[in-house]
């Protein structure tokens, strides 16, 4: 009991840290002209914080409560912006959950092997987790709309949103966000279940 109220403490806190990591990337205006610096700070941030506590409390399944805890907190952020009178898809909340259940899934399939999870479980996530939120992305309305017309108070001007001009597969926001996630993704985490062992 006492583990899962430490996580559910730092899996708070931690979601200020990834969101921090850029706190653009929550928002409408931002989330598309910015995917690959998206796709590797939050896959990042998802493997390092749920491989450091999936080790610590060596128990499958703590992945997916850890990115259920972000997720519900962010939600509650999503819904105070919207209080204030944005538009619901104002901020879009990032889809951790399906990438931390194949976190699990590979620490639980590999007898909690814990450098498993940390390469195959974090090459998982580094390459789900671009394609879960850009089907996400796909279901704003209209995100270049909602930017315009509902422009945050902190946005600098040097950060007027562009149409993001996405051309050929190499050119890829998902390609870009997908490689470069899955190959940071695991060497980081192996940092983090590092630090756990110290």
């Amino acid at each position: 009991t006492t583990h899962y109220l430490f996580i559910v403490v730092v899996a708070v806190n931690s979601t200020l840290l990834t969101i921090n990591a850029g706190d653009y990337i929550f928002y409408t205006d931002w989330m598309w002209t910015s995917f690959v610096v998206f796709s590797v700070s939050q896959s990042t941030m998802l493997a390092v914080g749920a491989i450091y506590y999936m080790l610590f409390t060596g128990v499958p399944g703590t992945a997916t409560y850890y990115a259920t805890i972000m997720t519900i907190y962010t939600w509650v952020a999503k819904g105070a912006w919207f209080a204030l009178g944005y538009p619901y898809d104002f901020i879009v909340v990032p889809v951790w959950i399906p990438s931390a259940m194949l976190l699990d899934l590979s620490y639980w399939a590999t007898r909690r092997n814990k450098h498993a999870a940390i390469l195959i479980g974090g090459s998982l996530v580094g390459l789900s987790f671009p394609l879960f939120n850009m089907v996400n992305l796909l279901l704003v309305r209209d995100p270049l709309e909602t930017a315009f017309k509902y422009p945050r108070p902190t946005l600098p001007a040097y950060m007027t949103p562009i149409e993001p001009q996405v051309g050929k597969f190499y050119n890829s926001p998902v390609a870009l966000g997908s490689g470069a996630g899955a190959v940071l993704t695991v060497p980081i985490a192996a940092l983090g279940a590092k630090l756990n062992t110290w």
